[in-house]
C-alpha cells in the first residue's frame, strides 16, 4: 500500500524508471536508434515542462539548480548519451521528491499540539438532575462559554482558561512556562488552559473561550512562526548561474574559434552538474546521517546549513540546562534524628504518593542502598502530603503546614532559589526536612563554554521560571544574559529580535514549541520532552544530553566544508577540462566518460562527511560570573511544591 501511494505521489519518478528500463531492453532487442528517439522524446517532453517552471521561477526571482539540469540533458542528448540523460531526470525528479516530503512533513508539526489539546469538559449543569442531585455534562470545548462551571478531574488537563472556585489546587505547568515544580494557586487564582490538574478534583469558573485560551494561542503561535520563516535557499543553488555562464561562454568561445558545431557539445559534456546535484546532497546525507548516529534527527540538509553557521544560542532552563526532575540534594535531620533513618522512612512513604518530588526523595533513598519498607496503611492528602504506617511508626511528608499540624515544632528551612523542601515527622514529632531541587546538567557548563569559544558570539537564557531560580542556574553554566518569567510569546519576540543570526533555540515541553519554530534553528531535548516541541523543532535531540548540541554544531560545520570542498573540487575540474576541450583533443564521448570520473572525484571527497572529530568539552569549571539583571516579563506567580 505504501509503494502504491508513493507510486501515485511521484509519477513523474515512476514514468521516469519505466522509460528507463524501457530504453535498455529496446537497446539490446531493436538497435541503439530506436532506443536514443525514446529517451528523447521522453527527456523533450520533461526540459519543455522544466522550461516553463523556470521561467516562472524567474520571474519570481529565483534561479536554480533546474538551469544546470536542462543544460545538462540538452547536452548529453546532443552527444547520444540518452542514458545519462534520463538519469539526470530520475536524480531532479527524485530531488523534488525530497522536497515535497519536507513540505508535508511541516504541514503535520502541529499534530501532536492537536492531539493533546483538551477536546471535552465537564460542565456542571445550572440546573440539577433527578432527585435535586448534581448534574455533569460532558460538553466539546468549544461550547464552554465564559462563566461556565466546570469540573476538573484529577491529572486532567484544564481545557480553558478559568478561574480556580476550590480552596485551592495545584498544576503541573511545565508544557507552559517551563516550571519543573507543581505549581499551587489559592481560590480565584487563574488557571491556563494546557495546565495538568493535581491529584484532586477542583472546579473552575471559564474566564476565556477556547479559542482564546492560553493553550490555543500557543498553537496557533507555532503555525504562524512556521509560516513566517524564510525558506533557506539550497547550498548548490548559489553556484549555479555563475557555473552555467561559465560553461555556456567556454562552449561558445570553442565554437566561435573552431567552427565547428560539435566543439560546443565537446566543451559543454563536461559541464554536467553532477558535482552540484550529486556531491553537495551526498556531503549532507552524511552528516545527516552521522547525527542521527550520534542521537540528533535534523531535519533536512537547509537545517544542517543554518546550524553550522549559527551566531547567536537561546537556552530554556527547565529540562535544557537543569535535568527536568528534581534530585535530594541535602537530607536535614531534627536533633536526635538519624540522617539515613529519616531518609528510609521518608521514602517509604512516598511509594504511596504521586508527588513530583517523591520521586526523588524514593530515587535517592534506593541510590543510597536504603530499602524502601512497606505500609500497613497509607493515604494522600491531595496537595499537602502523604501519611504512612511503616512498622509500627506513623510517618508524615509534605508541606510546613501539613506536618505543622501533627508537629508543631516544626522548623522551617532555608531554601536557595530553585530549592523546595519536603518536611517529615515521625510519631507526631518534626524529623527533619529533604531538600530537592532540578540541578544543572553536568555538560551544561562546558556547552556554554565551547559555544562561546567556537564562534558563538551570544548566549542567553529564555525561561518561564522565576528570576531568582534562572539566575541562580544562569550562574553556574556561565550564562550572562538572562531573561526570566516569560510568557511563550515573549520568548518568539525575544528570540525574533536576537541578533547576530543565524539564532538557535534550544528547548523542551510545549511551551517551547513556538519559540523553536520561530527560531532559525529550533533544537528540541525531545529524550523526555513534549512531542509537540520535537515537531516543531528543526533538530531533535533524542539522547538525554545537552552535549548533543555541540556535537550537532561540530557535525554540521564539518559537513558543510566537505559539501563547499567537494562542489569547488567538481567545479576546478570541470573547468580545467573544459578548457582542454576546446582545443579539441577531448572527444565528447570520451568527455562523457572523463566527467563520469569527475563525478566520482566529488562523490568520493563528499563521502568524508561521514567522518569526524567529537568536540571535547571537557573544561575547567566556570566561575559564576555577574548575572545581568533579567527581563521580568510578568509579576511573580505563585511557584514551588511542598516547599
Amino acid at each position: 500500500m505504501t509503494l502504491l501511494r508513493a507510486v501515485w505521489r511521484y509519477p513523474v519518478i515512476t514514468a521516469t524508471v519505466l522509460v528507463l528500463a524501457a530504453v535498455v531492453v529496446i537497446a539490446n532487442t531493436t538497435g541503439a536508434g530506436a532506443a536514443r528517439w525514446v529517451a528523447s522524446a521522453y527527456v523533450a517532453v520533461f526540459v519543455a515542462f522544466t522550461l516553463v517552471r523556470m521561467i516562472r521561477d524567474v520571474l519570481r526571482g529565483h534561479v536554480g539548480l533546474d538551469v544546470l539540469a536542462v543544460v545538462a540533458m540538452i547536452a548529453t542528448l546532443a552527444v547520444g548519451e540518452y542514458v545519462a540523460s534520463l538519469i539526470i531526470v530520475l536524480m531532479l525528479s527524485g530531488g523534488e521528491a525530497l522536497e515535497d516530503a519536507a513540505a508535508r512533513r511541516a504541514t503535520r508539526d502541529l499534530t501532536a499540539l492537536l492531539d493533546r489539546a483538551p477536546r471535552t469538559a465537564h460542565r456542571v449543569a445550572a440546573r440539577p438532575g433527578p432527585g435535586g442531585a448534581e448534574r455533569i455534562d460532558d460538553v466539546p470545548v468549544d461550547e464552554v462559554a465564559v462563566g461556565d462551571i466546570l469540573l476538573l478531574r484529577p491529572a486532567e488537563i484544564v481545557p480553558v482558561d478559568g478561574e480556580l472556585l476550590s480552596a485551592s489546587g495545584t498544576f503541573d505547568e511545565s508544557s507552559l512556562t517551563g516550571e519543573s515544580m507543581p505549581v499551587s494557586h489559592p481560590q480565584g487564582s487563574e488557571v491556563f488552559s494546557g495546565a495538568v490538574n493535581g491529584s484532586s478534583a477542583v472546579r473552575i469558573r471559564a474566564r476565556r473561550r477556547s479559542a482564546d485560551s492560553q493553550y490555543q494561542q500557543i498553537v496557533a503561535l507555532v503555525s504562524q512562526a512556521q509560516a513566517s520563516r524564510a525558506p533557506v535557499v539550497r547550498l548548490a543553488d548559489r553556484f549555479a548561474v555563475p557555473f552555467t555562464a561559465v560553461s555556456l561562454v567556454l562552449a561558445g568561445t570553442a565554437w566561435a574559434i573552431s567552427g565547428d558545431p560539435t566543439r560546443f557539445a565537446e566543451v559543454l559534456v563536461l559541464a554536467t552538474p553532477c558535482p552540484l546535484l550529486i556531491a553537495a546532497p551526498v556531503a549532507f546525507l552524511g552528516g545527516l546521517s552521522r547525527a542521527a548516529k550520534a542521537g540528533v534527527i535534523v531535519k533536512g540538509g537547509g537545517v544542517l546549513e543554518q546550524l553550522a553557521r549559527v551566531r547567536s544560542a537561546c537556552f530554556d532552563k527547565t529540562g535544557t540546562l537543569t535535568a527536568g526532575r528534581p534530585e535530594l540534594v541535602e537530607v536535614r535531620p531534627a536533633d536526635g534524628v538519624d540522617r539515613d533513618e529519616l531518609l528510609a522512612l521518608a521514602a517509604s512513604a512516598e511509594q504511596y504518593s504521586t508527588h513530583v518530588l517523591a520521586e526523588g526523595v524514593r530515587r535517592a533513598a534506593v541510590a543510597e542502598g536504603l530499602a524502601l519498607r512497606p505500609a500497613s496503611e497509607a493515604q494522600e492528602v491531595a496537595t499537602n502530603g502523604v501519611t504512612a504506617v511503616i512498622g509500627e511508626r506513623v510517618v508524615a511528608v509534605g508541606k510546613p503546614a501539613f506536618i505543622a499540624s501533627r508537629a508543631p515544632a516544626l522548623v522551617r528551612s532555608d531554601l536557595a532559589p530553585g530549592q523546595a523542601a519536603a518536611y517529615v515527622a515521625i510519631d507526631d514529632r518534626f524529623a527533619g526536612a529533604l531538600i530537592l531541587a532540578d540541578a544543572v546538567r553536568p555538560e551544561s557548563a562546558g556547552v556554554v563554554q565551547w559555544l562561546r569559544g567556537n564562534g558563538v558570539e551570544r548566549v542567553t537564557m529564555l525561561t518561564g521560571d522565576a528570576a531568582p531560580t534562572a539566575r541562580s542556574i544562569a550562574g553556574q553554566v556561565g550564562i550572562t544574559e538572562v531573561h526570566a518569567e516569560l510568557l511563550p510569546p515573549e520568548k518568539v519576540h525575544l528570540a525574533a529580535g536576537m541578533r547576530p543570526r543565524p539564532t538557535l533555540m534550544v528547548g523542551d515541553g510545549v511551551n517551547d514549541a513556538p519559540v523553536l519554530a520561530a527560531s532559525d534553528v529550533g533544537v528540541a531535548m525531545g529524550a523526555r520532552g513534549a512531542t509537540a516541541a520535537g515537531d516543531a523543532a528543526d533538530v531533535v535531540v533524542v539522547v538525554d544530553s545537552l552535549a548533543k548540541v555541540v556535537e550537532a554544531i561540530a557535525i554540521s560545520r564539518h559537513t558543510l566544508r566537505v559539501a563547499l570542498t567537494a562542489i569547488w573540487i567538481g567545479i576546478a575540474l570541470s573547468i580545467g577540462l573544459m578548457l582542454v576541450a576546446m582545443t579539441g583533443v577531448i572527444p565528447a564521448v570520451a568527455g562523457a566518460l572523463i566527467q563520469e570520473g569527475v563525478d566520482l572525484a566529488t562523490i568520493l571527497y563528499a563521502l568524508r562527511a561521514l567522518r569526524g572529530t567529537v568536540p571535547d568539552l571537557a573544561a575547567p569549571v566556570v566561575t559564576p560570573p555577574r548575572v545581568t539583571p533579567p527581563r521580568s516579563a510578568t509579576p511573580d506567580r505563585a511557584r514551588g511544591a511542598r516547599g
